[in-house]
């Protein structure tokens, strides 16, 4: 019963998110399947928030899909962390008509892992999921990244770690961050040189996204 209850509370949410960041009817109904396996998992499996449930569309959904207008034309994204899919399994539904498109689904916990593979396989997606260490697999990926993102991982300075070896080769990361994101900045500019270009989640709150398209790293003798 909660579970239909729970339908309809997602419904003016959906809409609200679907305002925010418009979708084809195509990717809309890819993402209907995918919130769908995400709530019959989600019974089981911790995935997201319990608390952010009845806010999925907006707090999740949209969060991710606002990234597609930073790289309009990236084809090939790594998503750092996948966890519940946030943002990777939906960049990947809304990449679905783009032809060659790929996310790489980088995650370590394996009952995660599963269920990236079935959000996957029920939407039809293209996408790829690596059952690893962050840190073991980014080197793996070679040049063909545009793109590589994260969200709610791990500190900053530590997913720029990550990332440095892809935006190295050309890719360019775009890392969702909450409201600590000045202090998290503060913190990485200590081991990295950056310039990030920092710009405020569309879906409200206290988000933020950093972009970076250039990472260096400081002298060791430096620090």
């Amino acid at each position: 019963m909660a579970h239909s209850s729970h339908q309809i509370d997602l419904a003016s949410d959906k809409g609200a998110a679907l305002a925010l960041t418009p979708v084809s009817r195509e990717t809309e109904a890819r993402l209907d399947r995918y919130v769908a396996l995400l709530l019959e998992w989600q019974a089981k499996t911790n995935l997201v928030a319990p608390s952010t449930l009845p806010n999925l569309w907006t707090r999740h959904i949209s969060d991710s899909l606002q990234l597609l207008s930073l790289a309009p034309t990236a084809k090939t994204w790594v998503d750092l962390g996948s966890g519940g899919g946030f943002p990777g399994v939906v960049l990947a539904c809304a990449l679905a008509e783009t032809p060659g498109a790929r996310v790489h689904l980088v995650e370590r916990i394996a009952k995660k892992a599963a269920f990236l593979r079935e959000a996957i396989r029920v939407t039809g997606a293209p996408g790829a999921v690596h059952l690893a260490d962050i840190g073991d697999t980014v080197e793996r990926f070679g040049s063909a990244v545009d793109c590589v993102t994260a969200r709610a991982v791990a500190p900053l300075h530590q997913l720029i770690g990550f990332a440095e070896p892809l935006v190295r080769r050309g890719a360019k990361a775009l890392f969702l961050k909450g409201q600590d994101v000045e202090a998290e900045l503060t913190e990485a500019t200590k081991y990295w040189k950056i310039e990030p270009k920092l710009h405020s989640s569309r879906t409200g709150g206290q988000g933020w996204i950093v972009e970076l398209d250039k990472i260096e790293r400081r002298n060791a003798a430096a620090d």
